[in-house]
């Protein structure tokens, strides 16, 4: 959560920058999964700014969030406890529209008890809750943790703000125009792909050496080199029709064809 760097690590980081803004604009497309749209979303802040976890809270029908994305257990586990205190800077941040700072976590005084033991217990020690709104309406929040406790940079507010504002923007104009009751529809569909990925990453784990997070990866991975959504990966891994195998030998060639040098230029 810096202010200045040098001008080469700029540079790169504005390249990075309009990367993360094609992938997000390129998962905006027809009958796009609204699970891959949310986690390109936390996953590219999170690798792009100051942070090191970031969760995603989405308003369901009654108006309740409910956690879809997370880059981590860690950060899922103080999401969860979020929701169920009933308190803390991502739900300030639904309720008030306006994005919610906290340099330490710590010193917080009587706000969010539970946040802050939960968080404490996860080693974060930062956070910014962004809220994704167009014109009034607000849908949920974008969450991101840190494991220093400082603020965020205003040029880090500005881009988490501007990716959030990409998605909102791409979920409600679907709504649109489509029919009024289609974020009810795609919340639900992404709630129930959160309980099959769970449960893919469970299999994962069970048939290797990998913890939660690193099964999590691989599956990403393997769901964006592949072109097929990570629900779709995730059910075909749960129903075992794709086998455990087939993932991890993918995995394995990637690695080793990135790790073979090229032969001489003709």
């Amino acid at each position: 959560m810096n202010g200045d760097e040098p001008m080469q690590e700029q540079d790169s980081r504005e390249v990075r920058l309009s990367a993360a803004f094609v992938k997000l604009a390129d998962t905006l497309i027809a009958d796009y999964d609204m699970v891959d749209l949310l986690d390109t979303l936390v996953t590219e802040c999170t690798a792009l700014l100051d942070v090191n976890a970031g969760g995603l809270m989405i308003a369901d029908a009654r108006g309740e969030l409910q956690l879809v994305a997370s880059t981590s257990e860690q950060a899922d586990f103080v999401e969860v406890n979020q929701l169920n205190a009933g308190a803390g800077p991502c739900l300030d941040c639904f309720a008030t529209g306006v994005a919610v700072s906290v340099a330490d976590i710590n010193d917080t005084g009587d706000n969010w008890p539970a946040f802050r033991v939960a968080a404490a217990s996860q080693g974060f020690k930062a956070m910014h809750a962004t809220p994704m709104r167009l014109r009034g309406q607000i849908i949920g929040t974008m969450n991101l943790f840190s494991v220093r406790a400082e603020q965020i940079s205003d040029r880090d507010i500005t881009v988490a703000q501007a990716l959030a504002d990409v998605a909102t923007i791409g979920i409600l104009q679907e709504r649109n125009i489509r029919d009024s009751s289609i974020l009810t529809e795609q919340l639900e569909r992404a709630l129930s792909s959160r309980i099959l990925i769970e449960q893919a990453k469970g299999v994962m784990a069970a048939a290797s050496s990998m913890d939660m997070d690193e099964a999590f990866s691989t599956l990403r991975n393997f769901s964006r080199n592949n072109n097929i959504s990570l629900r779709a990966v995730a059910e075909s891994l749960v129903k075992r029709t794709l086998p455990v195998s087939t993932i991890m030998q993918d995995t394995r060639a990637r690695a080793q064809k990135q790790h073979t040098p090229s032969g001489p230029a003709k």
